[in-house]
């Protein structure tokens, strides 16, 4: 079991993570936001979700013990979790009429969240945001999702990693081949810390991204190896979950179909893979062309 979080800790002397008070699910024991500096104005990124009291009144405590003000919000993503909290912020915690600037990377596929009369600031990969004592350079970093970013804390050689990587699980993915060439750009990063969007801080994260990297690649294998033993007209999701997900309790079966599809989608942009049926989304290995 994992070590309880406080919902308030300082981390570096330059960072300060505030539980978002939405603990449950995926989210662990809840979002974690961090400000950011050394001085009275910090950068506070990630806002947990929306209509938590507990955590505006943690949020303003927090800042009135360090004499500090927000400079600017900084989201990593959409997800309501991560954004959902910037109303909130900018209505019960601002104590000036100047709301401050709300950075991200603009979906892709969809509008971004409405924030009401609260403007978006989108900005690109390599945005470097500043305040005192603290640099933090903007990565695309997607995969988990269109728009997901991770920030490179210069100072500490510290990523703050969002959703991509987890203190204590694995993550949700929206497309496989993103996620993977995501995890590389982080390891060529070679951060000493990351501090996750859930979960606790993980002090040896080469390792960890390592593993995650190899746990996909043996997904993989272990995929192309079963449909390499059936008939050419392919096989269902689902046997191929049965297969190769020996030990999971058949009540999380569809989630890791869920899984199994977002592996397959990469293997077909690998070309390694084809779909036979669109509609039972049978799967085979990619057949080779016949020359007449």
């Amino acid at each position: 079991m994992a070590a309880v979080l406080p919902k308030l800790e300082q981390l570096s002397q330059r960072v300060i993570r505030i539980l978002g008070c939405n603990p449950g699910g995926a989210r662990l024991q809840g979002t974690n936001t961090y400000l950011v500096g050394t001085g009275p104005k910090k950068i506070l990124i990630d806002t947990g979700d929306a209509d938590v009291p507990e955590y505006i009144t943690l949020l303003k405590s927090t800042l009135s013990d360090y004499a500090a003000s927000i400079q600017e919000i900084v989201v990593t993503h959409f997800h309501p979790d991560h954004v959902g909290g910037v109303k909130d912020i900018c209505k019960d915690v601002i104590q000036s009429d100047e709301i401050p600037r709300v950075s991200k990377i603009k979906r892709v596929s969809c509008p971004d969240a409405d924030l009401g009369h609260i403007p978006y600031n989108f900005i690109s990969d390599k945005h470097i945001f500043k305040t005192d004592g603290a640099t933090l350079r903007a990565i695309y970093n997607p995969g988990h999702t269109d728009d997901h970013m991770i920030l490179l804390l210069e100072e500490e050689n510290a990523v703050f990693s969002g959703d991509s990587i987890l203190g204590g699980t694995t993550t949700t993915i929206s497309d496989l081949s993103q996620y993977m060439k995501s995890l590389h750009d982080i390891l060529d990063l070679a951060p000493s810390t990351i501090y996750p969007g859930h979960g606790y801080v993980i002090t040896e994260p080469m390792d960890l991204v390592r593993y995650y990297i190899q746990h996909r690649q043996q997904r993989e294998d272990q995929i192309l190896g079963y449909l390499g033993t059936q008939a050419q007209l392919g096989t269902s999701i689902m046997a191929i979950v049965k297969a190769i997900y020996v030990d999971t309790p058949e009540n999380l079966h569809m989630a890791a179909a869920g899984n199994v599809l977002q592996q397959l989608k990469k293997l077909k942009d690998d070309n390694k893979v084809e779909c036979t049926d669109e509609e039972k989304m049978v799967w085979r290995i990619k057949q080779k062309e016949t020359k007449l």
